[in-house]
């Protein structure tokens, strides 16, 4: 009888579990951001992320089972920092005509900053052109979910029709403010806060009165 392979009488080491280190998807994310900022989203590999983040490139997919999935993390990651960043401004405001205008002038405000936003400088491409080309699934239910208090509280003090579907109208004030970022204006100068306020104010929720 003939010996068996080497592939078939060797086997792979069982991988380690991924609750073994909780901070580790952190770093790889943190890492994987790194790399799309300086070789860009189509340009970086697994093996740069293993290396940023001190990592064997087997950690990498342990926690990501391959580059697409990784990608979508990180983008999903910035647009939830980006969202949150604006709360603050946000709930300042007491109606919801004012809180969808500040959103959009923090939008515009921030649409390049380092920090918040995932900037690709080779590719000339912002957060949010990336994420409308990449189409990552429950980005834009993450961000539903950020205007549906505000909607149920403008219900309530008679802002808003009664009845009214908050999560369609959720989401239209989400495709608004994405339009803000990735839409230049005619008419709008982008620059003038108190202009991006008033434009919204006339028209992004008037129809939903």
């Amino acid at each position: 009888m003939s010996k068996p392979s080497r592939a078939t009488a060797v086997k792979a080491p069982a991988p380690e579990p991924v609750a073994s280190d909780p901070g580790m998807r952190e770093r790889l994310l943190d890492a994987g951001e790194q790399c799309m900022r300086r070789f860009g989203l189509h340009k970086f590999s697994m093996e740069d992320v293993a290396r940023h983040a001190a990592a064997s490139r087997g950690s990498v997919y342990r926690y990501f089972p391959d580059r697409n999935a990784l990608v979508e993390a990180v983008l999903e990651r910035t647009a939830r920092r980006f969202v949150a960043s604006s709360e603050e401004a946000v709930r300042r405001r007491r109606t919801l005509s004012a809180q969808v205008a500040e959103a959009a002038v923090f939008i515009l405000e921030h649409l390049h900053d380092e920090v918040l936003t995932l900037h690709l400088h080779d590719e000339g491409e912002t957060l949010f052109a990336t994420l409308l080309a990449s189409k990552v699934d429950g980005l834009l239910a993450g961000w539903i979910d950020f205007w549906k208090p505000y909607l149920e509280e403008a219900e309530k003090r008679g802002e808003i029709r009664k009845g009214l579907d908050h999560r369609e109208a959720a989401e239209w004030i989400v495709r608004s403010m994405i339009s803000f970022a990735v839409l230049p204006s005619a008419v709008l100068d982008p620059k003038n806060p108190e202009a991006v306020r008033s434009y919204v104010a006339r028209y992004i929720v008037r129809g939903l009165d």
